[in-house]
């Protein structure tokens, strides 16, 4: 659902010039140095690009799913470290308390993530939950007014930069599985500690590492929603949204890589004809387009589903499925419609978003999660199974 739509045009028209005016030129210095500028990152604040999806009665947007994913489209035709820095306040890191938050827990942390003044980060995976999220080790054990969290959380996106944690951990003894689960917000303070950052294939200037959590004291007013054993319900809240917004995020690093290959192939002349004009190549042209058109569509047709109420946990999976595989799909065509230049860092960037886009089958859910998902929806909807 669209609101207003001058109003959104003109920040659709914003993103788009920032990212191309303001982003595009830092790129190789950002993956050179594998950090942001400061002032880049200080932009953003001012813009308000933190607090997208958070309530304007918080400070936010308050976008729509539908407005949430057009913009992610457009941010996202980018490095990837751009959306990562700016995407887990406007997702992730701030749904949780969107979605379940005490009003108490809303006016105090909500505002400052939606300035950009706090970021926030998700901490789910574990060494021994990544696909099996259910499967979390990390305890929470109550003492008085207070919780004290122990365990370790892996693959945490913005863990070394961010200054607010939503942690889930295991508050019932000897529970198996979803049940017993909590959510609690975790400021950076004593007991928590995180790693330095991976030494990653792709996505520089995202900031990844572990957490870990030492005898962490956390007030019982962090749990959120106040309420032991609803942290399983309330991640699945933060993902069906979350997946359509990483569908979108996916499909936008598709059409810039297109755009670069298309205006590469039109300007590169062999057998004195541009590359554009071989039957071969316009094959990959068509099929990227066409992928990029479906993936596209799929999205935005969950989002409005979503925005009307609607139980969207299938279709929000089928989106990111989708959609992170099509973009794997665009960035080999890419690469092959590039050549040799396609393949080094210093004819094109070509290679850099080849190996960018990779973790996007990975994280969140893998594809094959993904599959036994929808799978799994498909045949109970059936009333197979």
């Amino acid at each position: 659902m669209i609101r207003d739509t001058p109003h959104f045009e003109a920040l659709r028209a914003d993103i788009r010039a920032f990212v191309r005016e303001r982003w595009h030129p830092l790129e190789e210095q950002v993956s050179r140095d594998n950090d942001i500028p400061s002032d880049v990152v200080d932009e953003l604040r001012r813009k308000g690009y933190f607090g997208w999806s958070i309530p304007e009665a918080y400070g936010g947007l308050g976008l729509t799913t539908e407005e949430l994913v057009l913009c992610a489209m457009e941010l996202s035709q980018s490095s990837v470290a751009l959306r990562a820095r700016v995407g887990t306040n406007t997702g992730i890191g701030s749904e949780a308390l969107v979605a379940d938050g005490t009003e108490a827990q809303k006016q105090r942390w909500l505002p400052r993530m939606a300035t950009g003044e706090l970021t926030g980060c998700l901490a789910l995976t574990e060494p021994e939950a990544g696909s099996e999220a259910s499967n979390v080790q990390t305890t929470a054990r109550r003492e008085g007014d207070h919780y004290v969290l122990n365990g370790s959380k892996r693959f945490i996106t913005n863990a070394p930069v961010a200054d607010v944690f939503t942690v889930i951990a295991r508050t019932e003894e000897g529970s198996k599985g979803s049940k017993g689960v909590s959510a609690f917000l975790v400021e950076r303070g004593p007991g928590l500690t995180t790693g330095e950052p991976y030494r990653m294939m792709g996505q520089a200037g995202s900031f990844v590492s572990d957490v870990h959590f030492n005898e962490c004291r956390v007030h019982a007013d962090q749990l959120i929603g106040g309420r032991e054993g609803a942290g399983f319900q309330t991640v699945m809240k933060v993902l069906n949204k979350q997946r359509l917004h990483l569908a979108a995020l996916c499909t936008g690093p598709a059409i810039r890589m297109l755009d670069l290959a298309m205006a590469h192939t039109s300007s590169r002349n062999q057998f004195g004809q541009a590359v554009a004009d071989f039957q071969l190549v316009q094959a990959m042209i068509a099929d990227s387009r066409t992928d990029i058109y479906a993936a596209r569509s799929m999205i935005l047709d969950a989002a409005r589903a979503r925005d009307r109420g609607e139980d969207v946990a299938m279709s929000a999976s089928m989106c990111k499925y989708f959609a992170s595989e099509m973009c794997g799909r665009v960035a080999d065509r890419a690469v092959q419609m590039f050549g040799g230049s396609g393949y080094v860092a210093d004819f094109s960037p070509i290679e850099r978003y080849y190996r960018d886009v990779r973790l996007f089958r990975l994280y969140e859910g893998t594809s094959q999660i993904h599959q036994l998902n929808i799978a799994k929806l498909a045949l109970r909807e059936a009333g197979t199974r």
